[in-house]
């Protein structure tokens, strides 16, 4: 699976960042205009998916990107608060945060479902030690990358810096998600490639 297949190709990566740069430029332009934001960011992320879904693409990422931007465009509108547009995004980062934590420490590392799915094994894994150890290590990559995104956006967040919390929702978005996949597939490909299970080329990855 190529990188930018996994992140939603060229269309996912506008959808990940554009409705939170315009909304942060027209609530900036507006002189702090909430409402106006909302609606530029929501019509933006509209588009996209109206792109996407011309195009043929999937409608997952359509979709799930239109209701996040919506989300927080409705939150934000009824708290009046600009920094409300991306309190979704980090409580849903506080979720999958919770969720690979608790997996881990169930001995249930979340990771190794999402790639049981694409290899087709099953519930096997889960009684292979090896496999329990790598995909329980892979698990602790995510663990850091939402932990991560909270230090960073939280204190921005609760000091209201909508710009910086805009910045920081794109750099922490996209480019540390394609990070989180190429490390976990660095750990994981000897034990894939062993098992004759998925291949993944990623850049760095030697294919």
């Amino acid at each position: 699976m190529p990188l930018a297949e996994a992140v939603g190709g060229p269309l996912g990566v506008a959808e990940a960042t554009l409705p939170f740069i315009a909304f942060t430029i027209a609530w900036t332009a507006a002189d702090h205009d909430v409402v106006l934001g909302a609606v530029v960011a929501v019509a933006i992320s509209a588009t996209l998916a109206a792109v996407r879904l011309a195009k043929g693409e999937s409608t997952q990422f359509a979709i799930s990107g239109l209701v996040g931007v919506a989300i927080g465009a409705i939150v934000a509108s009824r708290t009046g608060e600009a920094s409300s547009f991306f309190l979704p995004g980090i409580l849903i980062n506080c979720a999958w945060l919770t969720a690979y934590l608790v997996s881990i420490a169930i001995r249930r590392p979340l990771l190794g479902f999402f790639i049981s799915k694409l290899t087709g094994e099953g519930d096997a894994w889960r009684t292979d030690r090896k496999r329990m150890r790598a995909y329980s290590r892979a698990s602790w990559i995510w663990v850091g990358l939402f932990a991560l995104r909270l230090l960073i956006q939280v204190p921005l967040y609760l000091s209201d810096a909508v710009a910086p919390l805009a910045a920081a929702r794109v750099v922490t978005g996209l480019p540390l998600f394609a990070l989180g996949l190429w490390l976990s597939y660095l750990l994981l490909r000897p034990m894939l490639e062993e098992a004759g299970g998925l291949r993944i080329q990623l850049p760095g990855g030697g294919g």
